[in-house]
């Protein structure tokens, strides 16, 4: 059995659901097929349990302003994913606009942005970046205080019974969102449906290989029934999470040679008492641990989760050898080959920080982590938090000009064909948040021959595209303030029923 649609995308997450509306904007008539592996959308990375839901727009993540041996704190990181978010929130104001999804508020929600360090060095480092962020426009707002009488009225969950001995701060931004990426992915993909767009569930993608006539063929296995499935497509997107690696390395192209990947795990530890949930209202960023991959950051976040206000801590990072939170034992193992073996086995000799960490880690008893947890809730106890497992991320590991053979990478990449026929997205932070500009990315990689005809269409949908937010103010502001309008974000009620 064989069919023939111009796109597939592989994988019903937050990255497929993108790149499929945006496709349905710019060629209605192109068909596209979806095949996914478990029997409904956003279920693996982009679940709302399984990501940290930040609406990554650098307003509170340490990790993404990088002090400088001469004491600088550089901020280009934080600038290029805050205008990464910006584009994404565009995109979103015009679906909204167009009817395309409604109700914006079961998927983003206005919710303070903070970052919370102790310690006289670290306070140093917090006012600094401090000031070199808050002289740009995209972060303008945001506030800075180290009175402890500040800090009671901003986080008085995290200030009750706490024993102050030595310098504390936090800075403090109000246009920070909270993200709900699985509800999004699920708004798309009833939006995809709606479009015409073939959504295959419990379809696994077992094989992709090139055909004589250069389309790419599937071999797709139906769950239900154990029938084997062959399609082929013009263009395929590998947009499975952690499921992506395997799938690219059966493509056989030469760009899907020396990339390995590392699974780390997560745990949040999730408050089951409302009376505590109901005092705290914010995303609170701290200081990774030495050694520690930047997505173990530990925060604790107010959530909105179906619907109800949620309390998250963590992460607390842990390994398993599978690439998906449905995958298989054997994933990690599998993915090694003959011409990533070298590349691997650099990563682990240059990793061992990040290996005596995961495993310190993987030992921690619950106690141990509510330990961790009163580093941030002085007074947390034990019977009102539970445990709960995040989703898998895979880390990339490539060899750079930079880092030499095996260097471990942060944040997401597209890997595509030299003919553009084929792109796989894989690893982790900052993801989701940033999906429409990764999205479009792919486009300008696989379809460069469209772009131009396809241009007057994203302008109309992502009006700074093209556009440097931060040399344009004034266009920032007045794209900020519609979006806002438009997605419900103007409310600066401080808490939310």
């Amino acid at each position: 059995m064989e069919r023939k649609p111009d796109v597939i995308l592989i994988g019903a997450g937050i990255m497929s659901a993108t790149l499929g509306t945006l496709l349905k904007e710019f060629v209605p008539d192109w068909k596209i097929t979806v095949f996914e592996k478990l029997d409904k959308p956003g279920e693996e990375s982009s679940n709302e349990w399984n990501n940290a839901g930040t609406g990554h727009a650098a307003l509170c993540e340490l990790n993404y302003t990088v002090e400088k041996p001469d004491g600088s704190i550089d901020i280009s990181k934080a600038i290029k994913i805050n205008e990464q978010f910006q584009v994404s929130r565009q995109f979103w104001s015009y679906l909204v606009n167009r009817n395309l999804i409604r109700n914006p508020q079961d998927f983003i929600r206005p919710l303070p942005h903070m970052s919370f360090v102790q310690g006289e060095k670290n306070v140093a480092f917090l006012k600094k970046r401090y000031e070199a962020l808050s002289n740009n426009p995209l972060f303008q707002g945001m506030e800075f205080s180290d009175d402890p009488a500040k800090l009671m009225e901003w986080i008085p969950l995290m200030m009750k019974d706490r024993t102050i001995n030595g310098p504390i701060a936090a800075t403090r931004i109000d246009s920070g969102t909270d993200v709900n990426f699985g509800a999004l992915t699920r708004m798309l993909f009833d939006h995809l449906k709606n479009h015409n767009v073939e959504i295959h569930y419990k379809h696994k993608v077992e094989d992709i290989k090139r055909t004589s006539d250069g389309l790419w063929e599937l071999k797709v296995k139906n769950l239900v029934n154990g029938t084997v499935e062959r399609h082929t497509a013009k263009f395929v997107f590998i947009g499975a999470g952690g499921g992506s690696l395997p799938l690219l390395q059966k493509t056989g192209i030469p760009e899907s040679k020396h990339i390995g990947g590392f699974p780390v795990s997560g745990l949040f530890l999730v408050c089951n008492n409302p009376e505590v949930v109901a005092q705290h209202h914010a995303k609170v960023y701290g200081k990774a641990a030495v050694g520690a991959p930047p997505m173990s950051v530990p925060h604790l976040d107010t959530r909105y989760i179906e619907g109800k206000k949620s309390l998250l801590f963590g992460p607390f990072a842990g390994f398993s050898p599978k690439f998906l939170k449905t995958g298989s034992n054997f994933d990690l193992i599998g993915s090694i080959k003959p011409n990533n073996v070298l590349t691997m086995l650099a990563a682990g000799v240059k990793e061992m920080a990040l290996t005596k960490y995961l495993i310190q880690q993987l030992m921690l008893s619950k106690e141990k982590r509510i330990e961790e947890l009163r580093q941030f809730v002085p007074n947390a106890k034990s019977e009102d938090w539970d445990i709960v497992v995040a989703g898998q991320r895979v880390q990339v590991i490539k060899d750079t000009e930079a880092g030499g053979k095996g260097t471990l990478q942060f944040g997401t990449e597209v890997v595509s064909a030299a003919d553009g026929s084929v792109a796989a997205l894989l690893g982790a932070s900052p993801g989701a948040s940033t999906a429409v500009h990764v999205m479009l990315e792919v486009l300008q990689k696989c379809f460069p021959q469209h772009m131009k005809e396809w241009a007057p269409k994203i302008k109309e949908m992502i009006p700074s595209y093209g556009v440097s937010l931060v040399k344009n103010p004034g266009l920032f502001q007045e794209i900020h303030d519609a979006t806002s309008r438009t997605l419900g974000l103007t409310a600066r009620e401080l808490v939310y029923s």
